[in-house]
């Protein structure tokens, strides 16, 4: 591994006494359903598995904490904390990602034109069993015809109509650049024209490696570095419409969606953890490196934003996971749905530190028991 564990007490936690993670012992018990009732989440390479944190799922299910002191000792009962410290002396790194609400039509007309597709039938999943030779081992879903499989057409391909006619659109919208950013952020919920709500959320891709838009429009100068956000990349698409569709296709991932219900508009969409994100508490991270429903503290000094100006100091749970997340010690903070959760993620870019959570019963493999 290119990073060690270091151990601490909570004391050593910057916040953590003034922290309230209470509405992580909700999320726990809607990871122990999930891992009960369908299946254990896989254990990554760091080695923390389900059953190593099933005591605490299990406590939590009859935890009813009456204060924010009560919460913070249900984890210090169950956990160790260890310090993320990379070899290469880094500090970690966090962004923030959002559920957008989408004005749609479910049926396309002049002026929604812009699909929501579901997963096509020729799209399938790639693992060693299947993958042909020389394709790069990135790719984890591809096209099959024939037999054969090869790498999906990309997003260029399909925006200029490769899935026309085959029945596969969800909804439409107004905006390209509202459809864009919906893939970025994995999950959109559909507001129709009579007010009700249906919610999309990640379905698979085709498989192409994610290319930062925003980082392509600092390197040809179009937007400083100091300046960019989610807002204003959407800003410059909105007002270069003859410039937008080429630096979308620069991306050539392209998501595709599932349809759910807004069973809890409190929660978030059912990520890649199957269990429902809670704002402001979940975690996307690398999955090749930590296991879904493992507790994460994450302290930045330079976030201030999300806390009203205070530097952010929360007690997180690993529930997502994406392409651009990348390494032991990145992180990206679901701020929740809507516009003012926009707001909150477009601008999150900041270095932080990243303290585990590890199962007492699994701390001993780390070195401590």
């Amino acid at each position: 591994m290119d990073f060690d564990l270091q151990r601490v007490d909570f004391s050593d936690l910057p916040g953590w006494q003034t922290d309230d993670p209470s509405a992580l012992l909700p999320a726990f018990e809607r990871c122990r359903r999930q891992v009960t009732a369908v299946k254990p989440h896989k254990t990554a390479s760091l080695g923390i598995s389900t059953a190593d944190l099933m005591p605490a799922y299990e406590a939590a299910k009859d935890t009813r904490p009456q204060d924010a002191g009560e919460a913070r000792v249900f984890f210090e009962d169950h956990f160790i904390p260890f310090k993320i410290v990379r070899h290469d002396g880094k500090p970690g790194f966090v962004t923030a990602f959002f559920e957008p609400e989408v004005l749609v039509s479910a049926t396309r007309n002049e002026t929604f034109r812009f699909p929501f597709y579901r997963r096509p039938d020729d799209l399938v999943d790639i693992g060693d069993h299947n993958r042909p030779d020389g394709m790069d081992p990135y790719f984890a879903f591809g096209q099959q015809t024939n037999g054969t499989i090869s790498e999906y057409p990309d997003r260029r391909a399909i925006e200029q109509g490769y899935l026309a006619g085959r029945g596969l659109e969800i909804a439409y919208a107004k905006s390209k650049t509202d459809v864009f950013f919906a893939h970025v952020q994995g999950a959109a919920r559909l507001v129709y024209p009579d007010g009700s709500m249906k919610r999309v959320t990640y379905g698979a891709k085709t498989g192409h490696y994610f290319s930062a838009t925003g980082k392509l429009l600092i390197e040809r100068g179009k937007i400083e570095a100091a300046d960019v956000s989610m807002q204003t990349i959407k800003q410059w698409l909105d007002d270069h419409p003859d410039e937008a569709d080429e630096v979308l296709w620069h991306n050539r991932s392209f998501i595709f969606f599932r349809e759910a219900e807004v069973d809890d508009s409190g929660l978030g969409p059912v990520a890649a953890a199957k269990v429902a994100l809670e704002p402001g508490r979940s975690l996307a991270v690398d999955r090749l490196i930590h296991t879904f429903g493992v507790p994460f503290f994450i302290s930045s000094d330079s976030l201030t934003s999300i806390e009203g100006g205070r530097p952010f100091r929360r007690l997180m749970l690993a529930l997502d996971t994406g392409s651009a997340i990348v390494g032991p010690a990145r992180g990206d903070i679901f701020t929740g749905s809507g516009d003012e959760a926009g707001q909150l993620a477009g601008a999150v870019r900041n270095e932080a530190d990243f303290f585990i959570f590890i199962p007492k019963a699994a701390a001993a493999r780390y070195g401590h028991g």
